[in-house]
């Protein structure tokens, strides 16, 4: 009996053990499975790279462009605005997305000017002879010298003024008689500026007077010395240039770009950089009413007094003035970064957050005068909204790839390649036909590639080039609806590089590439002729901020428009394949 009961004891712990054993196989792996979908779904998706949005992997990893780690790409919501863009709080970290609130501002900055020390033209003075003759003495001999009104400067030997000293004495002898001719003798002499001292000295000695001194006009410094002794001069010839310095101007440059913030009656702080340590203050007095063409510069003028002549003419000054649009004392400021410019227009992003997450959307602005770092908004914006101040090349990118609207397609139209575009009418050609082609695309890249180095000589080569290989081009193997359109876009691009061969600088040259490559564009997407992926690039500021296309193999930007003036402006619009 015990034993049956050990038996069965035995039986039912060998039951339970393996009751156990099967829940666990059951339910644990149950268990492990859920995990593992769970991880599968937090794994499975789509990545992409915050910089490059173009890059899409089912997995995680590193972008094959920038190398950078891939984010989760954020899935639509219909509840978001669809013409914002989403971006998650990883994606703006790497992305380096900062944001700011809008502020109310004062409109002030502060303008950093340059200038120089003048002699107040007003203090300017010509010392003239005021008797015909030859210099006999010259008592200032060099620019510089300071001279004191009344002072003699030089002697003058005069023929006519011996002449009139002459009838001056015969006069005096019948005086009695004849005042009147006396009287004439006398102002003819004092016409002369003959003093009645030296008039009296004559009639007392009875004798003719060789020499008669020059006496400064005004105090002041010569700064021209213009004759030399035995020199003859006419009456009113001049002899020196004098400069009283007690009084000098400082003249600071403005910008036309800051001419809306300074105004007669400004308050100018100001150095000068050979009295260092020492500073000064002055309102400006007057500021030129024309611009000089050349330096696109007015001056604003300080009047200085200068009893001890520490301020020479020629001084460098570097001055300092707090402006402020006093039409408009409260006004809205945002950071240079927020802002992307297209020649034509201004737009930043404005930053949204709510329980769906955080998105952006373009916003179109309107930009006052420059602060600076910042930009003045007239309109467009208002006070406590939150705008993207840094990274928004990188949220403006992530638009463009969505199709929603950014700085290049306001109205959110999809970046397509020619054969998603339904607008480009295409008709294929065979094989032989693109082969005929190649040289002409080899020709232009080679025009493109001499632009972006600025390269004059062999821009003009391979439009040369190109236009020979053209001609080489035979027609008889396209069909006839593609002989028609080649016709068409043959004779533009023989005009285009016709004028390029003749243009007399690289500017004109430039012209004519922008018409060349609108052709080459053309002829791509309606042919897709060429045996490989071209890319079409857009810069906004070229053709005078018109915006011009061209074709290039690279994504990077290397702008035939400008060259190494700016290198890297542009973006790709489209690719063509």
């Amino acid at each position: 009996m015990k034993k049956l009961q050990k038996h069965v004891l035995i039986i039912s712990i060998g039951m339970l053990f393996t009751g156990l054993l099967a829940g666990y196989l059951i339910f644990g792996n149950s268990n492990s499975q859920e995990e593992h979908q769970h991880d599968l779904t937090e794994v499975n998706g789509v990545w992409t790279c915050s910089m490059h949005p173009q890059v899409k992997q089912n997995e995680p990893g590193s972008c094959p462009i920038c190398g950078m780690e891939l984010i989760p790409l954020e899935s639509d919501d219909e509840s978001i605005d669809p013409l914002a863009i989403s971006m998650s709080p990883t994606a703006m970290q790497l992305a380096n997305v900062q944001t700011a609130i809008v502020g109310n501002s004062g409109g002030n900055k502060s303008v950093k000017l340059s200038g120089k020390v003048q002699a107040d033209e007003r203090l300017n003075y010509t010392q003239t002879s005021h008797i015909p003759g030859r210099i006999e003495e010259l008592k200032v001999n060099f620019t510089g010298e300071f001279i004191s009104k009344g002072q003699v400067i030089a002697s003058i030997y005069s023929p006519e003024l011996t002449t009139a000293q002459n009838e001056l004495l015969q006069a005096s002898k019948i005086q009695d008689s004849q005042p009147e001719l006396f009287q004439a003798a006398k102002n003819k002499l004092k016409n002369w500026k003959v003093s009645d001292e030296k008039i009296s000295e004559i009639l007392n000695r009875n004798t003719i007077l060789r020499n008669f001194p020059i006496r400064a006009n005004v105090s002041g410094y010569v700064t021209a010395k213009l004759a030399n002794l035995g020199d003859h001069l006419m009456q009113g010839q001049a002899i020196y240039e004098v400069a009283d310095l007690s009084r000098v101007w400082v003249l600071f440059d403005i910008y036309e770009t800051d001419l809306s913030w300074i105004q007669v009656g400004d308050e100018i702080e100001y150095s000068i950089q050979s009295l260092p340590g020492e500073t000064f203050k002055g309102k400006i007095s007057y500021i030129d009413p024309l611009i000089d063409p050349a330096s696109r510069v007015a001056k604003a003028r300080i009047e200085v007094s200068n009893p001890k002549g520490k301020l020479k003419p020629e001084m460098f000054a570097s001055g300092t003035i707090k402006a402020g649009l006093k039409a408009n004392s409260a006004t809205l400021s945002v950071p240079k970064s927020a802002v992307l410019w297209t020649g034509k227009r201004s737009v930043v992003y404005v930053k949204n957050t709510s329980e769906n997450g955080i998105s952006f959307k373009l916003r179109e602005v309107t930009l006052g005068p420059s602060l600076g770092d910042t930009y003045i908004i007239e309109d467009g914006l208002e006070i406590g909204e939150e705008i993207a101040i840094n990274g928004t090349f990188s949220i403006d990118a992530a638009a463009q790839l969505a199709g929603k609207p950014s700085m290049m397609s306001p109205d959110g139209n999809e970046v397509l390649t020619a054969s998603q575009n339904p607008s480009v009418s295409t008709i294929s050609i065979s094989k032989e036909d693109k082969n005929d082609l190649k040289p002409v695309y080899e020709n232009y890249l080679k025009l493109k590639d001499a632009l972006t180095n600025d390269e004059m000589d062999k821009s003009k080569e391979a439009a040369k080039s190109m236009k020979e290989s053209i001609k080489e081009v035979n027609i008889a193997l396209f069909s006839r609806d593609a002989q028609a359109k080649w016709k068409n876009i043959k004779s533009n691009l023989k005009s285009g590089l016709l004028a390029a061969n003749s243009a007399k600088s690289i500017e004109e040259l430039r012209k004519s590439f922008l018409d060349i490559s609108n052709e080459m564009i053309k002829m791509t997407e309606q042919f897709h002729a060429y045996s490989g992926t071209l890319y079409v690039q857009h810069c906004p500021m070229a053709d005078s901020n018109k915006g011009a296309d061209w074709l290039s193999l690279e994504q990077n930007i290397v702008n035939p428009y400008f060259g190494k003036a700016m290198l890297t402006c542009g973006e790709v619009t489209k690719t063509l394949k």
